[in-house]
């Protein structure tokens, strides 16, 4: 099954593969051949067209029965913003301090070099499970995510691949590796709301339809009351309004409409359709001619405890000694479509740098993550 793969190593050299989404810049080339060697079946797919940008993706396997337990993640990295503040070079991966700098280094190619290595071990000492060891790897989380995880378990789909169980390595650690395991997401939406009405003097305001002060009062109605007081594993769903857009130059001119977007962060207790039928029913209690525009890019989902998070929380115990919280904060991430074909749960790095200058993990955290994921595949297949 070929030598063991270091997983500080695999890390930086997938650093240091400008891969900002959705370019992949050889990063999924380093990869296959890592899980080459392992004895891996690598199938690698490109999806783009019909106005968006070609992503290159990758699924491999390592055997061909169930259980199939797979490892999800994305090599695609957020832009490294201003260059110029950043300490060292953002894809030169250079380890300072027992820190390992670049972009992608916390979210999430660390994870992914973390995953592959403790695949390695787990091979050399133990050979290939009664089972399959899987990986989907995307190059579209970052971006819209039309071309990536959701296409790649389409494809898998039409070529009856079953996913037993999936661990996706996004960083769920705030401040320190252990502390969390994601079991769920809140769902988003958002909401574009353009208010019409008509152009006019300020001085003969009966002879206009201000669109500000009804889009105000709109705005309102949505956030007068909570929308919830949260469930047992989901905080309260929030609205937020973030931006409210005239754009009149004019101090003596009604404006013809009025432009505004929100976003709706929501548990379990809701679905988009029902908080669409709930937005309009707020919107027309106001009256007045608008136009919406939703956009819902994931719903709320739970895995609830069980199996799985109890074999990622029994490794972190006896590797670190901490009692993981199963929680379901923050934001979207590719689990809100593997949701749909496998119990999935989020366990990766601290997630406190990234997207930010500077973005490092430590090398320390990365090794024992390492640890963890082995001690995973092997509590996995001994379990199933």
């Amino acid at each position: 099954m070929g030598s063991s793969i270091d997983a500080i190593e695999l890390a930086q050299a997938m650093i240091r593969c400008n891969s900002v989404t959705p370019a992949d810049g050889g990063t999924l080339d380093v990869l296959q051949d890592h899980l080459d060697t392992l004895g891996f079946t690598c199938h690698r797919m490109t999806f783009g067209g019909a106005g968006t940008d070609d992503v290159q993706n990758l699924y491999a396997r390592l055997g061909t029965t169930q259980p199939n337990l797979c490892f999800a993640g994305h090599t695609d990295v957020v832009p490294v913003g201003n260059g110029a503040a950043w300490s060292v070079d953002p894809f030169a991966a250079k380890i300072e301090n027992g820190k390992l700098f670049g972009r992608g280094a916390s979210d999430m190619k660390s994870a992914i070099a973390a995953f592959v290595a403790a695949c390695s071990r787990h091979l050399a000492a133990n050979g290939v499970p009664s089972g399959s060891i899987s990986l989907l790897i995307t190059g579209d989380e970052e971006g819209p995510a039309i071309n990536g995880t959701k296409k790649v378990l389409e494809w898998m789909k039409a070529r009856g691949e079953i996913i037993d169980a999936c661990i996706v390595g996004e960083p769920t650690n705030p401040d320190r590796l252990g502390e969390m395991i994601k079991i769920g997401r809140r769902g988003s939406l958002t909401a574009d709301l353009t208010v019409r009405g008509t152009q006019g003097h300020v001085a003969y305001p009966h002879l206009a339809d201000n669109p500000v002060a009804r889009i105000v009062a709109m705005l309102s109605a949505l956030a007068s009351e909570p929308l919830d007081s949260g469930t047992d594993h989901f905080q309260p769903s929030n609205l937020e309004v973030t931006t409210i857009d005239v754009g009149n130059p004019a101090s003596n001119v009604i404006p013809s409409e009025a432009r505004a977007r929100f976003n709706i962060r929501f548990n379990d207790l809701h679905t988009a359709n029902s908080l669409q039928r709930w937005i309009t029913e707020n919107l027309d209690s106001v009256g007045g001619a608008y136009d919406l525009a939703v956009q819902v890019t994931g719903e709320a989902f739970l895995t609830p405890p069980g199996p799985l998070s109890d074999i990622i929380a029994g490794a972190v115990k006896d590797r670190l000694g901490i009692d993981p919280e199963l929680s379901t904060t923050g934001g979207t991430s590719d689990a809100r479509f593997i949701k749909d074909v496998a119990p999935v749960a989020e366990f990766g790095l601290i997630g406190s740098t990234m997207h930010k200058i500077d973005e490092h993990v430590a090398v320390a955290d990365v090794e024992a993550l390492s640890d963890i994921y082995e001690d995973v595949i092997r509590r996995f297949f001994t379990k199933n």
